[in-house]
Formats: structure tokens, sequence, C-alpha cells
């Protein structure tokens, strides 16, 4: 059964019902949220696929300046037999008209990393909910400007971080809030993901083929690339610091306080385009990304936090993920558990699956058949979902504005480190010293969001 028969179903089983008790809408008449998408390409088109299972959605506008996204996302909604949406086309600015509509509720940012900030404050000053891809902004100050709209419009903005909402993630969260690592020390996180075959191409295929990158590749290799050009630190920082923030209470009762980030020689990309097309002139550019970037924070709770980017040299996909505290310890790359005293045998991993399995945190337990068939494993459903009820219900979002600026500002941060000689940066606090009161919200249940 696919997901789409799956939900209809489930609708059809509940005949009456327009709330599931999670608070989840299904009901063939139930409201629906009005979304309109800023960024059609690959992860906009993700979103849109989500979007188009749902009979609680209606995709009312679309926004992109190129015509092969737009004309590939045409094909999503005809393949789906849903109504095509509004198009807004013609220049980097064609968005606003988009958000000029009234029938719009929340927008989808997906976009080129640096229009996210212009982007998601013009929404929030129209009184959208902002669900962005990462990152926030390219600047310190380019965070503190979108708070300053967020506090003078009160409009929620979530980045849509998928791995905080990965299985194996929240069902280590599940054993640190029943305490089986005990009192956390240390974490780490990151993203290690060979993504050669990502920043280069041959202008024809997404991925996997040719050394171009910018107006002459496709994709994403058309603007990601020239980012590990000129920059140097950790240009992706959320997949590690996301699920880090919330085992540790990070802007709820605990916040980061300062970070130093050191960076690698550069040398993976020019030999992959030696490799793949010897003599070609673009093995000769100066990538000022350094191939590893590590960054160590502090917490104002005593914890340590590591985050690694890693995506220019040959390696398996890892997010490196790692708890640990006075009772054990999770690592993702040794895909092991151990738990002092519960553990199989002594100073020997269990199976990392024989603990999540057992701990599984409840809303994946919930709503996992939903789920079947997303991207990512499932998890793009379960951020999605998240963003479609915190905007349905009009709800605060379970990543708010404080979360997400938190694990994007890392960034900048990381950047300013490097360029001065690996020194210590002190972490701005979004939250203006509410971290102290905060409690954590993050799926203390199984209502999904």
């Amino acid at each position: 059964m696919d997901r789409r028969q799956f939900v209809w179903n489930t609708a059809v089983g509940l005949a009456g019902l327009t709330i599931l008790p999670s608070g989840l809408l299904f009901a063939k008449n139930a409201d629906k949220v009005r979304l309109g998408y800023i960024g059609v390409g690959l992860r906009g088109r993700n979103h849109i696929g989500e979007g188009l299972l749902r009979d609680d959605v209606e995709i009312v506008a679309i926004c992109d300046t190129q015509e092969s996204s737009l004309k590939a996302c045409r094909e999503q909604f005809v393949k789906a037999k849903k109504k095509l949406p509004a198009e807004y086309t013609g220049g980097v600015n064609a968005y606003k008209k988009l958000l000029d509509r009234k029938d719009i509720d929340g927008v989808i940012i997906a976009t080129p990393w640096e229009f996210h900030k212009d982007q998601a404050i013009d929404a929030m000053r129209a009184g959208k909910y902002v669900g962005c891809e990462v990152i926030a902004g390219i600047t310190e100050q380019d965070h503190w400007d979108i708070l300053k709209v967020y506090d003078e419009t009160k409009v929620p903005y979530m980045t849509l971080e998928n791995v905080c909402y990965r299985r194996d993630v929240m069902a280590a969260l599940n054993m640190c809030r029943q305490n089986l690592f005990g009192e956390l020390v240390h974490l780490e996180g990151g993203y290690q993901h060979d993504l050669r075959g990502v920043l280069f191409n041959d202008g024809k295929s997404a991925y996997g083929k040719g050394v171009e990158f910018g107006p002459n590749a496709v994709s994403e290799a058309q603007w990601r690339t020239q980012w590990n050009i000129d920059r140097d630190g950790d240009i992706y920082p959320t997949h590690g610091a996301g699920p880090v923030m919330n085992y540790i209470d990070i802007n709820r009762g605990n916040s980061f306080t300062n970070l130093v980030s050191f960076s690698s020689k550069s040398r993976g990309l020019n030999a992959y385009i030696e490799k793949v097309s010897p003599g070609n002139k673009n093995g000769k550019i100066h990538f000022k990304n350094g191939d590893v970037t590590t960054t160590t924070i502090n917490c104002a709770n005593g914890e340590t936090v590591t985050l690694s980017h890693d995506t220019h040299l040959p390696r398996p996909y890892s997010l490196g993920f790692r708890v640990q505290g006075t009772k054990g310890i999770w690592m993702d790359v040794a895909d092991g558990v151990y738990i002092e005293g519960q553990s199989a045998k002594y100073d020997e991993w269990d199976k990392a699956s024989v603990w999540f399995e057992k701990y599984d945190h409840p809303v994946w337990k919930k709503f996992e058949k939903y789920a079947e068939g997303a991207g990512h494993g499932g998890m793009d459903w379960f951020v999605f979902n998240a963003f479609v009820e915190s905007v349905k219900q009009k709800k605060q979002t379970p990543i708010d504005i404080y979360d997400s600026l938190t694990m994007s500002v890392i960034t900048p941060l990381s950047e300013k480190s490097i360029a001065e000689g690996n020194t210590p940066q002190k972490f701005p606090d979004f939250t203006r010293g509410k971290w102290k009161e905060r409690k954590n919200t993050f799926a203390l249940d199984d209502s999904g969001f």
C-alpha cells in the first residue's frame, strides 16, 4: 500500500472525525493549509512531493527563476492529478508577488542559501509562516536582522532541519530523557558526506558526472560549489547541531557560550577534478574551504560539542553522532551503544538497533506508516508534517526562531574563528537570556510537532 492510499484509508476509517488524537488532520473535509513555495529545484520539489500526498495541504503558488525547475514541478502536479499552482518567475524578486497573495498561510523556502535571509524576512512581514531550508543567513548580522523582524511580527520561523527527526536520532533523544546515558558530558555530530558528485556535473545530469559548476552546470552545482571557493568555515552545521541541541537543551535551560574552529588544507576537490578530467582548467581553482572543518563549542552547563564538516574527500556517509555521558555512549559510526552495567558484555558495543528498537521514539511508532517512502529515510515527512501542523493549529513551530538562528550562525562564527587564527568566538544569545527559563518542548510526546 502506498502512502497516499494509507492516508486516505485512515481518513475513511475515521469517518466523522476531524482530529486524530495527535491533532493531525486527515479527514477529507478538514481545513487545508495553503502553501507557497519559493524555489522548486530538487529540494523544493521534495517538499512539493510531501505536500501533494496530503489532503490537508493545498499548494497555491510556486516561484522559481528557472523554467526547467518549473516544468519538473508541473509534472509532479499532473502525475498527482492535482490543480496546477500559480507560477511566479522572471527574476530573483518574483517571489515578492507570491507573498502579496492573501490566500497563502505559509511558505517553504528552498532557494540557494544567499537568498534565504531576504525571502524569510519578506515572508514574515507578509504574515506567512516560514519553513526555510538551511541556512538562515550569511553573516552574524543577518541572523540578528531576521530576529529583529521576528520580534516585530511574531510570525513563526522554522529551519526545516530534517535530521532532528531521524529515527535513530529521536531514539537517542528518548534514551537521553530516560537517563540511559546519565548526565551528558560530550557530544559530536556533523556533515560527513562525499559531495564531489554534487558540487560538479556535466551540465546535463545533476549528480556524479563531469567537473562543471556555476552557469555551466545544473542543480546545486550552479551555486553551492562557489561557497567552497569563497568561504572557509563550517558551511553546513545544522545536521549535526540541530539534534545535539535537543539532547542538551540548548536555548531551553542551556546555551552555547563560545566556539573555536579549525580548517584543514584543501586538496580534495582539485584532486577530484584532475581524476575525472585531467588538465581541466577547474582543477587549478583555489578552493578556500578546507577539506575538513572542525568546530568545538562550549556550553553554559559544562558540556562540549564537536562538529565536523567533511564533504570534499572520498568517504562513506555519516553524520558522526556521539552522545556520551556518565552512564554510557552512542556512536553512530560504530553502530554501537554501550550502557555500563546493562550492555551484554563489559567494554564491548551492543548493536545500536538493540537499544533503538527498545527506545524507539513514540512519534516514530505512531507515524511510521505515514512516512513510508518519504525522503531521507522518512524524516522528510516528519519535518514537513511538523511545519504543516504548526501552521494549521496556529502554534509555534517545534524548531523555533531561536533554535533556527543558533544552529545556523555557527557558519559565520566558524569562518571568523578560522580567519583570526583559530580564536574563540563568543556565541550570540538570540534568546537574550530567556534560555535560562525556557523549557525543552521538542518531541515530548507522540503529537508529531
